[in-house]
């Protein structure tokens, strides 16, 4: 009685839609569907928002991941009523492994924000900024920009990648002919976007490139192009930001084609200066990635959606005539009824089918009591197939931040790493490839010129990547691989889409919260 208690009431008690969890996706179609005039409740059994997606303390990521990764107990299968299906907790992580070298740092605990998605950034003309200020999230999240990009040569070395050609020209490690011939290839591309747009205007075929070009792999022409390797690196893995080693050949898994090449490049180069205060490509959400699902949560609340949290979903309710989804029943015992149920993959139900050969993802978050560079704040590094090992076959991203963005006390940066692979030795393989190169486990290095930063705290852990899927019930993807959340909201709106074909995906508002003004000279507010 006690227990039933403690969950009050929830009124009303029918709804158009309910959403289970509030990661990113679950939170956009929250957001989306109530933007288009539905009713939605929007529960969560965490007692915080962002699910996979959100940025915790030291001691509640530690707790998350742990919780996450033990196997779960199962409600008993309720034989005597068919008419429900129970909803059962899905482990996504395994083979987490949390090493401290530092005691200190528990006591800043609440000061660390930190993403279980971790590396993610947003390019300034992405899909994510783009929905951010059409939905007019932007108002509730502030960005600031990452102040470099550099190639990992895994002897120590870091390479700047250089985003636009005033930047070429400043580089001070490349030879002047890689300059020209970065900064040809550059044109190239840049010629061929511009006439492709003029599609009523006569353009200089030349400019042009081949349909048979586009089709081919973005490394055959890169290589026609015949450009060196580290003009190839910088252009293959740290602009495209490609996964797989290109140079396999038929043994690689995923071949980037040339068409899809160019509008990566396209983007990167978009990017560069969208905003006044962003000065590169990239930039990161003050107190981190966890603020993204909680802006759309408040845009959604705006629209008339119900939220709360610490409310488990116990199981399922199905029509007794035909069988269709109609309702949850919640711990407390209290029915709830809707048209469409979204649940998060951190959830299976009763006799549904659980995803087979699921793909997995590495990933690893770094303390340390420096930066890479004793003048960067925050900065990404990619280290390319090969680069640190010879069975290396994925490209591994490495993401430094500090407390510029409230994510770590001072004097302390937080580095994210992941890299898609097979299995978790493999996984932790590359993981530990790249914490090798770029830390020290001890203080008391032997002098030299620039010293690794020390490792003061580790996360290693494997997360499982599944799609989103439409039956009964629509269950949204996990995090996935990439740097970015393009992707991701692609699969999120076309979900959406399924749920509601008839609705916009956020018909268009005048945004008439943003501002021009910028409070800090460093934030990057988007404004359209």
């Amino acid at each position: 009685m006690a227990e039933t208690e403690s969950y009050p009431p929830i009124d009303p008690t029918n709804f158009d839609l309910i959403v289970v969890g509030t990661g990113l996706p679950e939170s956009i179609i929250a957001a989306a569907a109530s933007a288009a005039g539905k009713t939605v409740l929007h529960l969560d059994h965490n007692p915080f928002y962002g699910s996979h997606y959100s940025s915790l303390t030291l001691q509640d990521l530690t707790s998350f991941l742990r919780s996450h990764s033990e196997i779960p107990k199962t409600n008993p299968p309720q034989s005597d009523d068919t008419e429900t299906l129970d909803v059962n907790p899905r482990p996504l992580y395994s083979d987490v492994e949390i090493s401290s070298y530092d005691d200190s740092l528990e006591e800043h605990s609440r000061k660390f924000n930190l993403d279980l998605a971790g590396p993610r950034v947003l390019f300034c003309a992405d899909s994510a900024v783009n929905l951010l200020l059409k939905s007019s999230a932007n108002q509730y999240v502030e960005f600031k920009n990452i102040d470099a990009s550099y190639i990992g040569d895994g002897n120590g070395n870091l390479m700047n990648v250089p985003d636009s050609k005033s930047a070429v020209f400043k580089d001070k490690t490349m030879k002047y002919s890689e300059k020209n011939q970065l900064n040809s290839f550059f044109k190239l591309v840049q010629g061929h976007l511009e006439a492709v747009k003029s599609v009523d205007v006569a353009v200089d075929d030349e400019k042009i490139i081949s349909d048979e070009d586009l089709e081919s792999p973005f490394v055959v022409f890169v290589d026609k192009m015949k450009l060196p390797p580290k003009i190839k690196s910088i252009i293959l893995y740290a602009i495209a930001m490609v996964d797989y080693d290109q140079d396999a050949g038929e043994s690689c898994k995923d071949i980037l084609k040339t068409k899809y090449g160019i509008d990566r490049l396209a983007l990167y180069h978009s990017s560069v200066g969208r905003f006044p205060n962003a000065l590169g490509a990239l930039i990161y959400p003050i107190y981190g990635q966890g603020e993204l699902p909680q802006a759309f949560c408040r845009r959604a609340a705006v629209k008339g959606c119900l939220y709360v949290l610490r409310m488990p979903v116990k199981s399922v309710l199905l029509n007794k005539d035909n069988g269709n989804y109609k309702g949850v029943k919640l711990v407390s015992g209290q029915e709830l009824t809707s048209d469409k149920l979204v649940m998060d993959p951190s959830f299976t139900i009763t006799s549904s089918n659980s995803p087979s050969n699921v793909s997995k993802l590495a990933r690893g978050i770094c303390i340390t009591n420096s930066a890479l560079k004793p003048d960067i704040s925050s900065c990404l590094v990619i280290y390319p197939p090969r680069s640190l090992y010879p069975d290396q076959a994925t490209s591994i991203r490495v993401l430094q931040l500090g407390s510029s963005l409230a994510v770590s006390p001072s004097g302390k940066f937080v580095f994210y790493i992941s890299v898609v692979c097979d299995n978790a030795i493999e996984g932790k393989k590359s993981l530990q490839a790249a914490i090798d190169d770029l830390f020290s486990l001890h203080s008391d290095e032997t002098e030299s010129k620039e010293l690794k930063p020390t490792l003061l705290w580790s996360a290693l852990y494997i997360q499982d990547l599944i799609e989103g899927s439409v039956g009964p019930v629509v269950m949204t993807p996990t995090p996935d691989g990439n740097l970015n959340y393009n992707d991701l909201l692609d699969a999120t709106s076309k979900l959406f889409k399924k749920l509601y074909p008839d609705d916009e995906f956020f018909p268009e508002t005048s945004n008439t919260d943003s501002s021009d003004k910028l409070e800090d000279d460093s934030e990057v507010v988007l404004d359209s």
